[in-house]
Parts: structure tokens; sequence; C-alpha cells
């Protein structure tokens, strides 16, 4: 039996069983059967915690090309395999088969090449969600170059930060891109970028919103022009199975952000397990993630782990606002979309709109409803469940991370019972535990701690790119010879996990996480401010939203505070990006800290959240009487 595509609750209790039980034997056969290898593994995993350094399948060689696209091309090559959807829906949709996505990958791959970029390079990919972007990727990994894709609507120094830190000698971008009725000048925000990075040789530039743009001579070149005159096949690279795949830059709590290194085989064995048993897709189903590429959920389930499988994976240029708040239903019902992977954020968005903007359209075509980002709260899940799914798909609340690489915890559709708000029970080889302050694991249910992994799995991130002590440092060293999350949850009667959120100083807003440390660096560096504490606070479209406390140098600075306030939030944006702009800016005096001068944020978070009841003990600050003081000027 092939344990591949779990169907009942029974069969997940046996293939878990197993997984945990001798986990190598488990992930051997999961590789052997169905994956295309140029050489096998020696041995399937090595792994030390301590220092910490994992292996899987160490000694095989592949290429996750020939596995997402060669290897199907006999049986399903006029197949659709990625069907672009573009931003306007008066724009005609593009279906990608299998064998044009062969031909256009090879093409890119030899553009790459006729560049100079070898094995191991890193490529910088700072592209709006249309098709090049895909392929970019896949070109990447076609020839061992490290892809790093940098989500387009980061600001020049952000994209600049990620070109530095992994030594990119190569961009890709566009001319621009359509968001909604916006179009976003993206050629002018990399040639901002790049007047720091003097690492980059060239930039390949798509066409994509035909605006007038600047192109550097010696340094800029049109991207179709190449393609155009590329041979249309390539040879793909072999591969070690612990080479670098790519590189995905994720939000610390403090400093730089930390580029994830994701390798060649484990990553695509996980990927493409946890897509067919999370999403239950078969043969001749249409599958649509709405995330961006430039996020994990679009690397593992928009391009590795649908094609592994062989799937039509839909790539949606688009908002779900435009031109109306119908757009994702319309797009289900336009192309019969089977499952269907999005944010509690654009949930709750879609759930605050008149129901005639679903009611319109024709959803039946669904099987399976995910979410991704963070954890669902009960009421978006009830409307999603009722109203898009109408109680006929399940509703798959999956957690993961950037780090993990793929899903951990989700219900398996039709086979694990879904309670709202939980993510229930581990995938397969994924061995949670739930740990105290002492560092001691809790055992038992109904039971509450910071969720950590005892064993490794194959999609481990290794090691942040350039800083292996900082990976140690952030995974490793909370709890002994065990992978620490960063989240709390808990367990219930039954043994289904919860996740509570973030317990370090990342906070997750729609979906993305969001460092406090570099927005605070940001707020810090206007000349009028003195020092800023950012906190999340409960946001009924954003899941968070952000809090800013800040003292000015100038206590009672006799300036205009609201165009303080639109100064800051615009040096957050140019330094991150318009996601990390803050919803609030309260002025304040002081901030309440430890003798020790840690500034007590648990105090914070609660003025922000109108939970003031019980702020607990504050008779050990340095300053206790700043409290009452930011409590009586809190926004509400």
């Amino acid at each position: 039996m092939s344990n591949y595509h779990i169907k009942h609750l029974e069969e997940y209790f046996q293939v878990y069983r197993k997984s945990v039980r001798d986990p190598e034997t488990f992930w051997a056969e999961i590789a052997g059967e169905h994956f295309l290898w140029r050489k096998k593994w020696d041995t399937v995993l090595e792994w030390d915690f301590t220092k910490p350094e994992l292996k899987w399948f160490e000694g095989a060689e592949l290429n996750i090309t020939e596995n997402c696209i060669d290897r199907h091309l006999l049986t399903r090559g006029s197949q659709t395999a990625i069907l672009f959807e573009p931003n306007d829906p008066k724009e005609e949709a593009q279906h990608i088969t299998y064998e044009e996505l062969h031909e256009r990958v090879c093409r890119f791959a030899n553009v790459l090449k006729s560049k100079g970029v070898e094995k191991g390079d890193r490529v910088c990919i700072y592209l709006p969600m249309i098709p090049e972007l895909a392929v970019a990727v896949l070109a990447c990994a076609r020839i061992g170059a490290i892809h790093s894709v940098v989500f387009a609507g980061f600001s020049s120094t952000a994209l600049a930060t990620r070109i530095n830190d992994s030594d990119c000698k190569m961009v890709l971008t566009s001319d621009g891109s359509y968001r909604g009725a916006k179009t976003i000048d993206l050629k002018g925000i990399v040639d901002k970028a790049l007047e720091d990075c003097s690492g980059v040789e060239t930039v390949l530039v798509a066409k994509r919103i035909n605006s007038e743009i600047t192109m550097k001579d010696g340094r800029d070149e049109w991207l179709q022009p190449l393609l155009d005159a590329a041979e249309p096949r390539c040879t793909p690279e072999r591969m070690k199975a612990e080479d670098p795949l790519f590189i995905l830059y994720t939000s610390g709590s403090t400093g730089t952000p930390k580029g994830m290194v994701h390798t060649c085989g484990g990553y695509m064995v996980y990927t493409a397990y946890t897509f067919k048993n999370v999403f239950q897709y078969r043969e001749g189903d249409v599958y649509w993630c709405t995330a961006d590429i430039g996020w994990i959920t679009g690397h593992s389930y928009i391009v590795y782990g649908p094609l592994t499988n062989g799937a039509t994976t839909v790539m949606f240029e688009g908002v779900p606002s435009y031109p109306d708040f119908g757009r994702f239903w319309e797009v289900v019902e336009k192309h019969k979309v089977n499952q269907f992977y999005t944010a509690p954020t654009a949930i709750r968005a879609l759930a605050k709109e008149k129901l005639e903007f679903v009611e319109k359209y024709d959803l039946s075509s669904l099987k399976v409803l995910g979410t991704v980002g963070e954890p669902i709260n009960e009421e978006a899940w009830h409307w999603y469940n009722d109203n898009i799914g109408k109680g006929n798909s399940p509703v798959v609340d999956t957690w993961w991370q950037t780090e993990t690489g793929g899903i951990m915890i989700s219900p398996i559709p039709f086979a694990t019972p879904t309670i709202p708000t939980f993510a229930t029970l581990p995938l397969p080889g994924i061995q949670p535990a739930l740990m105290d302050e002492k560092g001691e694991e809790i055992k038992g249910n109904l039971v509450s701690g910071r969720l950590c992994i005892k064993y490794p799995w194959p999609s481990m991130a290794r090691t942040i790119w350039g800083n292996h002590q900082r990976y140690k440092d952030t995974y490793f060293s909370a709890f002994e010879n065990k992978y620490f999350t960063g989240d709390g949850a808990l367990r219930d009667a039954t043994g289904y996990y919860r996740i509570t959120g973030r317990v370090d100083d990342v906070i997750i807003v729609s979906g993305h996480n969001l460092g406090t440390a570099p927005i605070e660096d940001a707020i810090n560096e206007h000349p009028a401010v003195a020092e800023s504490a950012i906190v999340g606070y409960p946001h009924e479209v954003k899941g968070n939203a952000l809090y800013g406390y800040v003292i000015l140098k100038e206590v009672g600075e006799s300036r205009d505070h609201d165009n303080l306030r639109k100064e800051i939030n615009q040096l957050i944006s140019e330094r991150i990006g318009p996601i990390a702009k803050l919803d609030k800016i309260q002025f304040t005096s002081g901030l309440p800290k430890t003798r020790s001068g840690k500034i007590m944020r648990r105090i914070l978070r609660k003025i922000a959240s109108k939970d003031t009841d019980n702020l607990g003990d504050t008779s050990t600050l340095l300053n206790p009487e700043v409290v009452q003081e930011v409590m009586d000027n809190a926004l509400v």
C-alpha cells in the first residue's frame, strides 16, 4: 500500500503511528515511490539539533524541475499546468500547459546561463504575480541557481537589504505591476535599491504595464527578446539533495530579516506529500492558492507542491476587491476551482461586504477550503464554511511557517473532523511538543505551552543564509534538542492543537509576519522621535493591526501631531513597505519599563487592546506612574 494519499481518519492514525515509530523508513518509502531521482540516497537522515545540523537523503541527486515538469510530459503534456488569471477580468486568462511550461522554463534557464548565472549563484526575483515569476523560479532551479524571491510590495530599502545579504548577481523584475485600479513602478523601486547594491551585474526586465522606464546601459535588458532568441531545451543540472534550492526572507523580532535556506530533496518530498493530502488533490482538479509567490505559501503551494503532483495551479494577479468584492468567487465559477486556499484576512474583509457578492456565483465546484497565515477566528470560519463551502467543503486551517517549508498541523479533508479555530492534528512525520517555561515537556491533554517540534521533517530550513549561529540562537536555544516555533499553542481534550499566537515580538498582520524591531528602528529615524514601541491589537479584518507608542524628543512638541503621524508612516513605508504602516500612533511622555530598562510590552498590548481590567503588578516598574498616563491618552 502506498502511504501517499490518506483518505480516512483511521488511515491517518495508522500512517501517523508508522511515521513516528520509524520516520526514516516512512520518508524513504514516500521519496522512493513518488519521485524521479538521478541517484538514490546513501542515508535517509542524519541529524543533530545541538549543532543544529540535518541532512535528508544524503548522497541523492535530482533536479526538482524534472519532477515538476519533465516527468509529466508523456502523460499530461497538454494539460494546463499554470492557469494565469490577470488583474483585469477583461484580459484573457492564460492556460500554460506542461509542454509550454517546459519550453518557457528551458528558454529562461538558457537566458540566465547566457548572462553568466551558474550553479550556486543567487538571483533576486522582484516580479508581480505574472507567469514570468513562476517560470523564473523554475528556471533558476533548473540550472542550480538559488532563487531569492522578494515580495513586490516591499520598499527599495527592504529589497536592497535582501539583495546584499545573499549577494545576488542578477535581479529579475518588470516595468511595473497592476494592483486593482493602481499601477506600481517596480522598475523605479529596483533602480533605487540598486544604488546600494554593488554586486548586481544584470537586471532583466519583463514588460507588463508598458510604462516608460529608464534602462541603464550595460546593466538592464528587456527579457522578452532574450527569451525569443534562446534555445527551447535545457538539460537540468544534477543537484545534490542537500544543495540549496532557494533563500526566502522572513521578518525577525530583532535586526535584519532572516534568509531561510531550503534545500532540493527534502523540500520537494515534503511539499508534494502535504499538498496531495491537505488538499486531497485528484487528477483533473483545478487548485487555487491566492497567495503571492513572494511568500513561502506561494513557493510551496502555488509552484512546487502542485507541479510535483502534476496539478493545474491557478496564479492570480489581482486583489479580492477589484473590480468588486465578488472577484474571488467569479474566478472560482469561471475556472471551476476545486480547492481554494486563502488567508483569514481576505475572508474577514469579504465577510464584511454584502452577501450578494457571493450569491451571484456558482461555487458548487469547490471541494476543499483552506486558510493560511494566521489562526482563523471563529466568526470568519463560520462565514467561510457556510457561505463559500455551503457546509459541504471542509475548512483546513493550516499551521506552518517560512522555516518549516510545508504545512505541519492541519485537518485532512473528509478524514479529520474539524473544529473552528483548531489546526487539529499534526501531519504524518511531525512530532509536536508543548513546553513550559522551565523547559519541561507538558504531557497529556487540556494543556497549553510553547510549541516545539522534537524530530526533524524533510522540508525544514537548514540554516539562515550566512549566519548559522543566528539560526541556532533563534530556533534551537530556547529548548534543548527541539525546534522552537515561536508560537504558543494549546492541546484540547481530544489532542487537537490550537495555535494561540506568537510569543515573541513578531506580529501577524494580514497574514504577514512583521518584526517589531525593524519598524521601531524606522520610526526612530524620524528627527522628532526619541523612542518608540510597537504592539499588535485585535483588528476585525487584519486579525492584528499595529499600534505605536511614540516618545518625542521635545515633550509637548508643538508640531502638528496628525502630520507627524503621516511622516512616521511614510518612513515605515519607505524602509519596510506599506504593509508595516501603523493603524494607531499615540504620543506619550514615557513607556512602562522594568528596572533593567526593558519595555513592558505586555502592558502596552493590554492598553492597545482596551483590556485594562487586569494589568498585573505594575509596582516593580521603574516608572509605574507612566502606565496611568498611557491609559488616559489611549486612542480608542
